[in-house]
């Protein structure tokens, strides 16, 4: 790399971890213009900036080769994949087992932009027109699933998606999944058990004062906090929901893996 870095970058470490992932051809294939690394850089610099595609910076590949690439690696699942032995290797180091057994389903709301628009919904609650993110994450906060939906539907609605791909993602392991109160109701209860998993509702006292921290569904809180650092997933700036949905799983997989070469890094 001749270029100036930009604080996005992959390092050295983590692209040794994440690039048997990402090679979906060979490194030699003439059809390749520019580095495969590169080419991660610039993902990995849209998702922290929030810069638009069109404004990639010149001395990256260009715009529309990221892009491309990038919907590649989501239709492929890599970052899916990646997430996955990345939260069993998190979960081995703190001393859990590799597949959770409890999981924690939560919503936010993400302001739609011009791209977005035409698939948004108006969000009663939160006066707000846009896409609603629907997570599942363990009980380290790590991600297990993610579905994208118009922001006017409920979160109790979206139970059957979460928990298949929950189970999917974990080889049917989790049997309990923590919720708040948006997720009452028989047909949610139902819909989950349905692939196995109990929902627990975790209420609100009913005389509280000021802040709570409500046992274990502050878990996901703090996952949607981990996703400030990443300016693309602060609006709904896609065209598409599943690029929505797929860039959750770069954020993630970028500071899983940060996590876990800090780790080795402390351990060797």
């Amino acid at each position: 790399m001749t270029r100036q870095a930009y604080p996005s970058d992959v390092s050295d470490d983590e692209w040794a971890f994440v690039a048997p992932y990402l090679t979906l051809m060979k490194e030699d294939a003439p059809q390749r213009d520019h580095s495969l690394r590169e080419v991660f850089n610039g993902l990995r610099y849209i998702v922290r900036t929030g810069m638009q595609w069109r404004f990639m910076p010149n001395d990256l590949p260009p715009w529309h080769t990221v892009y491309q690439q990038t919907q590649r690696w989501v239709k492929a699942g890599v970052f899916e994949d990646l997430v996955r032995d990345l939260r069993m290797l998190l979960r081995e180091i703190a001393e859990r087992h590799p597949q959770p057994r409890a999981a924690i389903f939560d919503g936010r709301t993400l302001q739609s932009s011009p791209e977005s628009g035409e698939r948004a919904g108006y969000d009663g609650h939160k006066r707000r027109k846009g896409s609603k993110v629907h997570l599942a994450v363990d009980t380290l906060g790590q991600l297990l699933a993610v579905t994208v939906t118009p922001a006017n539907e409920q979160e109790r609605a979206q139970v059957a998606t979460l928990a298949a791909k929950v189970q999917e993602a974990t080889g049917d392991a989790v049997e309990v999944a923590f919720v708040d109160q948006g997720y009452t109701g028989d047909a949610a209860a139902a819909a989950a058990a349905q692939h196995g998993i109990r929902l627990e509702v975790v209420k609100l006292p009913t005389a509280k004062r000021g802040f709570v921290l409500l046992p274990r569904r502050w878990v996901v809180e703090r996952s949607f906090a981990w996703l400030a650092r990443f300016r693309r997933l602060a609006r709904d700036y896609e065209r598409l929901a599943e690029t929505l949905a797929g860039l959750h799983f770069v954020a993630f997989a970028i500071l899983m893996a940060q996590r876990f070469v800090v780790f080795m890094a402390q351990s060797a």
